[in-house]
């Protein structure tokens, strides 16, 4: 945490003295990192399938209240039940609501959490990958292209970091199918 704000003053000293305009930038754009490499399409299809898996109870769930509100909406259908039995569908609809926005919550927090995982992990792994590139290319200082109002396009080196980025990642899938033959034995 000190190490952290250390760095951000150290940064201000050197922008408010001018050295830094001495030094050598990139610039990546991290919605970039996501979109085009592998590990970002990777987790964007895993995301996409937490969501169909827990929207589809939530699917079924809304597909139940709808048919208990069209059984609650029909006179004759209510006309022809007991008091008991009517107060017994009206608990079940009051139950599923219940249920409902519970599931609901629970849909919510779980693809929040989810989604900044991934952005925590995406973005270690593009912070890896600008370091590589900016020692291959000799740069003082790699930027988030969205902290900057503008930038020479000449200095955007994310197609580079998705390089190694893509490259990193297969070697991990590499070492990973290494170690399975060896758990199953």
């Amino acid at each position: 945490m000190m190490k952290k704000h250390l760095k951000k003053i150290l940064f201000l000293c050197c922008l408010s003295t001018g050295s830094l305009f001495a030094a050598d930038f990139g610039t990546v754009n991290f919605a970039n990192c996501i979109s085009n490499s592998k590990v970002g399409k990777h987790e964007q299809t895993t995301f996409e399938g937490l969501k169909k898996q827990l929207g589809g109870h939530l699917e079924s769930i809304e597909k139940e209240l709808n048919e208990l509100s069209g059984k609650l909406n029909d006179s004759e259908y209510m006309d022809g039940l007991s008091p008991e039995a009517e107060m017994e569908l009206r608990t079940k609809m009051s139950t599923l609501n219940d249920e409902m926005m519970r599931y609901q919550n629970q849909y919510y927090q779980v693809l929040n959490q989810s989604q900044m995982k991934i952005m925590q992990q995406i973005g270690a792994l593009v912070s890896t990958a600008s370091e590589t590139v900016a020692k291959d290319q000799k740069l003082d200082v790699v930027l988030r292209e969205e902290a900057c109002f503008y930038f020479n396009s000449a200095l955007d080196i994310t197609n580079k970091v998705v390089e190694v980025m893509d490259k990193n990642y297969e070697q991990e899938l590499k070492k990973l199918a290494a170690q399975q033959p060896a758990k199953a034995e």
